[in-house]
Parts: structure tokens; sequence; C-alpha cells
């Protein structure tokens, strides 16, 4: 079994009653106009969920990437979708860390061996080498927010599966391969969508590769909410709205690097970003009733580094001023 550590997760680290910088969802809930359409939906729970509605939510995923429905597997989140990788029979798999540490997780606990590509300094690819016929990589990665070129991503070795969760709050997606056939792509629709405690995404991959990780699955894999939900999210409206999040979320990106200036180790592309503080300066944070991810049950790095959820500029300025203050506590 793998170390408890790798499951660990930043849900733990938001107790109720702290300021919530360790989860990565944007809002604390759906928008009104998703929650009525999951409200509208609730009368049907008393069926099955239907083929129709998978059929529905499935090419409303490939409309939104320009690809065909048999090359869309909804998911119960993107947490599912990796539960789902050994099913592939890697010889070996690399997995690309500091990196989201579930894929490891699923590997292990299926026998099969793991080979770590540690990434250092500004935690970017270059002339990775691995024994390895599977890789795997988040992109933007969490918790680096650094986000890789796609032609970087192209020259892994072997099959390439891609955690895209965070890419729809990057403006215009452009490192995005998930219009590439040859490459296994996960989406997550959870955190832009305030739906983590509803599970919803999808994988996107040829459809001989889908079936293969589909056989298995019990019947009704995806519940009717998640199917409405996966729908509404893929629809035009949604589509321009979480657009306009992304561009909000790029300016409050940059209002959280000019506060936090050289505490920063990489200017953040996705909606969080990796800090380099003194150690002890989590616990100190959690004392002052502010929640972040801790970063050393991650690969590649330790206690000394603290993941921050990034928020608007208002609610961003009460981590900033804990911070100060801790910082000179612990100097």
């Amino acid at each position: 079994m793998t170390s408890p550590d790798l499951r660990h997760h930043g849900d733990v680290d938001a107790a109720p009653g702290l300021a919530d910088f360790a989860v990565n969802v944007r809002v604390p809930h759906p928008p009104a106009w998703l929650r009525e359409r999951l409200a509208a939906a609730l009368g049907e729970l008393g069926r099955y969920p239907s083929h129709k509605a998978e059929e529905r939510a499935r090419e409303a995923v490939a409309r939104r990437h320009g690809r065909s429905p048999d090359e869309v597997l909804l998911l119960n989140g993107a947490a599912e979708g990796f539960a789902l990788l050994p099913k592939l029979a890697p010889r070996r798999a690399a997995i690309v860390h500091p990196g989201f540490t579930e894929p490891e997780v699923v590997f292990r606990d299926a026998g099969i061996p793991v080979e770590h590509v540690l990434l250092d300094g500004d935690f970017r690819l270059r002339d990775v080498v691995a024994d390895a016929d599977l890789t795997v990589i988040g992109n933007p990665t969490n918790p680096t927010s650094v986000l890789h070129e796609a032609a970087a991503l192209k020259a892994l070795p072997g099959r390439l599966v891609v955690d895209e969760a965070f890419m729809d709050a990057v403006p215009g997606e452009p490192e995005s391969l998930a219009h590439d056939p040859d490459v296994l792509v996960l989406r997550s629709l959870t955190k832009t969508w305030g739906l983590a405690g509803l599970r919803a995404g999808y994988l996107l991959g040829d459809p001989e590769t889908l079936r293969r990780l589909a056989h298995g699955r019990p019947h009704w894999p995806v519940g009717s909410l998640t199917l409405e939900a996966i729908t509404a999210c893929c629809e035009p409206y949604a589509l321009e709205e979480s657009a306009r999040f992304a561009e909000e979320a790029e300016q409050h990106a940059a209002y959280a690097l000019e506060q936090l200036q050289d505490l920063v180790v990489v200017p953040p592309k996705a909606p969080f970003l990796l800090v380099k503080a003194p150690r002890g300066a989590r616990v100190a944070l959690r004392d002052k009733g502010i929640a972040v991810r801790r970063c050393d049950t991650f690969p590649g790095l330790d206690d000394t580094y603290l993941r921050v959820a990034i928020r608007p500029p208002e609610e961003f300025a009460v981590f900033v001023d804990a911070l100060r203050v801790v910082m000179e506590e612990l100097a």
C-alpha cells in the first residue's frame, strides 16, 4: 500500500472555521444558473440515469473540444479517471513531480512500478529521460502552477496522460492537448464551478483506449446530477462565463504575485501559487485562522513550501497580512 502522505489532499488542511486558502475550488458553491439546472434535475432522481442524458453530456463535451462523442468518457470527477489508468497495464509508469499524487497512488496500489521524474529550479520540463511506457503530468501542474509547453509534453516518453484539471483557468488554454487524439487528457469541472461535492469530469482519448478504461465499470457509472452538470458546464453560455473567470483569475494571480514577490517560487499560471516560507509558517498561519496546503507530501518538496489558493484581492489580503506577521514572528 502507498504512504498515507501521498493520499493527503488540501481539504484535510481546510478545517471548519479557518479561512480557506488550501483548497483550489474557485467558489464556495455553484453559480445560481447552475444550481437551478441541478435543482430542476432533482425530479429525475427516481429513475436510473438515462442513456439519452449520457449521450447529451458526451455530445456537449465533444462539441466543446472539437472531438467526436466516442472520444469522451464521462467521470465522477477527474480522480476516477486516475483510478482507471491501471487498466492500461503499463510496464512502468513515469510520474512527473512535484505533481498531483493520486496517479502514483493508483499505480503503486495496482502493483505497477513507478519512476519519479523530479523537476527542480523553476519546475519546467527539460530533456526528460525515463524508463517508462506511460507518463503522467499535470498541466498546469499542481502544486507548482507551471504551465508546460505542449511541444515539451509531447516529447515525454511512452503513452502520455495529461491532467488538465486547471486548464480552463488559463485564458485561451494555449498549451492544452485536449484536441490531440494521441494523448489521454483528464478534465475536471469541479474547480471552476464549485462542484467538488458532486464530482464531475471526463477523459478525452481515442475510442479504443476509452473502451478499455470503461470495461468493468458498474452499470450507470455516472449519476443523473453529474450528467446534468457536465452538459450544462460545456454549453456556450458556460464556456463564455468560464473564459471571463479565466481572465479574472489571471488578474488575481498578478495581484498575488505583486503582493508576495520573492516568496513566490514560480509566477503562477493556475489559480494557486507555490510559496517558499520558513519552517513552521503553515502551523503559525493555522494558529491565526488561515489554512494553506502543506507541500511536504509532494515528492520533491519539503515543509518550507506552501501551496496557496489565489482568491480575489480583498480576500487574498487577509492571507498576505497574516503571512507578514508570521514571517516577522519566525524571523
